[in-house]
């Protein structure tokens, strides 16, 4: 009686802590690229992908940034950039499984000046709310950052965002485990390997200092996007995966080797596993762009 008492007392405090830790999948788009040239091929590329996210088993989506393409619309385009941002919410409305997004650089509209939000990201905003938050499903901790902040001309997390992240950090049990998606990646090896250089504008400056911040912490995954490659790097029991595209080469086939897909997690109590899922978008057999 007392060993059963004593597992009662260990599973209630457990629950309690909210970490019941329930088997589930989810999802990680990254790299959409809605746009309507050439010939809107992203909306039948997207609408492909959800069809086979809806039949995965997977409780929701992550997207990982890029989700529409209007960072280079100017003024007198911004009806286009809503039309495009209202094209890609209905699309992803017409899925079965709930959606939590990502801002990238190319969500960022810069036609609005001053009323568009110090980093161009306040049309994201009017459609998809704050564009750095978090969430938590079924134990695990998501945190969603805003890596396209720009400091010094770099790619960053800001102060005012790096302080929102030590209050939600400083309110996170230290075994919670912990979920990352970023657009501008951590880490990624793509300049070294492709190009034989590395730079920087394919990091965010200051990712060291924000990964320091989760050394007391559980953090177990960080999802990355951007680079539109497949990318598996592991550093200090962290996994770091760049997800794809699920636009591969911007809608124009495969991208060095990864082909238009997006990533399956499947978790199990705190641990997990995934797979690249290639959703079988091919270009149309006229790969005409007029």
């Amino acid at each position: 009686m007392k060993k059963q008492f004593s597992l009662l007392v260990v599973l209630l405090a457990f629950t309690l802590a909210g970490f019941a830790q329930e088997k589930f999948s989810f999802a990680f788009f990254t790299d959409i690229h809605l746009n309507k040239n050439p010939k809107a091929r992203s909306y039948d590329g997207l609408r492909q992908a959800i069809r086979s996210v809806d039949a995965s088993g997977a409780d929701f989506v992550l997207t990982g940034g890029d989700n529409v393409d209007v960072d280079g619309m100017k003024a007198n385009q911004r009806a286009d950039a809503i039309q495009l941002y209202q094209d890609y919410k209905g699309l992803a409305a017409s899925s079965a499984l709930p959606w939590y997004f990502t801002i990238g650089n190319h969500d960022r509209y810069w036609g609005d000046g001053d009323k568009g939000g110090v980093y161009g990201e306040a049309m994201f905003s009017s459609f998809f709310g704050e564009t750095y938050y978090t969430f938590d499903h079924k134990g695990w901790r998501f945190i969603i950052l805003n890596s396209t902040e720009v400091c010094d001309g770099n790619y960053c997390i800001s102060d005012a965002q790096y302080q929102w992240l030590e209050d939600v950090l400083d309110n996170t049990p230290a075994n919670q485990p912990i979920i990352v998606s970023t657009h501008v990646p951590f880490l990624s090896l793509y300049y070294p390997v492709l190009e034989g250089r590395y730079t920087s504008t394919d990091t965010f400056g200051n990712q060291k200092q924000v990964f320091d911040r989760f050394a007391r912490h559980n953090l177990k995954l960080v999802l990355q996007g951007h680079q539109h490659l497949y990318e598996e790097i592991k550093v200090k029991g962290v996994q770091f995966i760049t997800g794809g595209a699920v636009s591969a080469n911007w809608w124009h086939g495969t991208f060095h080797g990864t082909e238009e897909g997006y990533l399956k997690v499947n978790l199990y109590g705190d641990e997990f596993d995934w797979e690249y899922i290639d959703y079988g978008w091919e270009v149309p057999a006229s790969n005409s762009d007029k």
